[in-house]
């Protein structure tokens, strides 16, 4: 479908965040695909803070092309959005509460999911955090 972003309705924020968080929950895997759920909280877990860097990376390296590419695209814009926090008050903290249980889920809905959530955000705000990283150019 064809949007005209000059339509006023898009000018709220919320509203655009609002369909982007939708579309991206409504996929039938999330962008870290369910294979790779356990691999990503098993590695944000990891204490010793080189050997997560590098396992993260690595796991992000893994993800199917499209998962990767899109998870490049949207982490380089939630980046720029970190860079006004000032403004738009989104930190990087911020952003990951938004994002981390749209972005990464399991594929079953367990008694554990609270617990999960933090480390849902935390993965988001690593990722974030070590951008350049992560995504080397």
């Amino acid at each position: 479908e064809q949007l005209d972003l000059d339509d006023g309705r898009w000018e709220d924020i919320h509203v655009v965040t609002g369909a982007l968080k939708l579309f991206l929950r409504e996929l039938p895997e999330p962008l870290v695909p369910f294979s790779h759920f356990d691999k990503f909280i098993a590695a944000i877990k990891i204490q010793d803070l080189s050997l997560r860097g590098r396992c993260i990376r690595d796991l992000v390296q893994s993800l199917p092309p499209a998962h990767h590419d899109t998870m490049k695209v949207l982490f380089r814009h939630l980046c720029r959005v970190v860079e006004h926090k000032e403004e738009n008050r989104m930190s990087v903290q911020s952003v990951a509460i938004v994002f981390g249980p749209t972005l990464l889920r399991p594929a079953s809905e367990e008694a554990s999911m609270a617990m999960h959530m933090v480390f849902q955000n935390q993965v988001v705000e690593h990722i974030l955090n070590h951008y350049g990283y992560i995504f080397p150019d």
